[in-house]
């Protein structure tokens, strides 16, 4: 791993969400596996805590197609 994420971890552990849907699975880009998330809920809201497999500080620098793809499927309120 590039960049450690478990600061990240930390913070959303400390938020005392549950995890709903799924837990470090992947999801995927043009039938590719594109890096791992895991979905959090609580009350009325969510958070999906994704990443972008071997993409390194700047994720869109190293993985554009990706990270487009990420950010479509949030701009679309789709799942990742």
């Amino acid at each position: 791993m590039m960049v450690p994420h478990v600061g990240t971890r930390n913070w959303v552990n400390s938020l005392n969400l549950t995890i709903t849907e799924s837990n470090w699975d992947a999801w995927y880009s043009n039938g590719q596996d594109a890096g791992y998330k895991t979905t959090y809920s609580r009350d009325n809201y969510s958070l999906v805590f994704a990443t972008v497999k071997g993409a390194g500080h700047t994720a869109p620098e190293f993985k554009p197609e990706e990270c487009f793809e990420m950010v479509k499927r949030w701009f679309a309120n789709k799942p990742i």
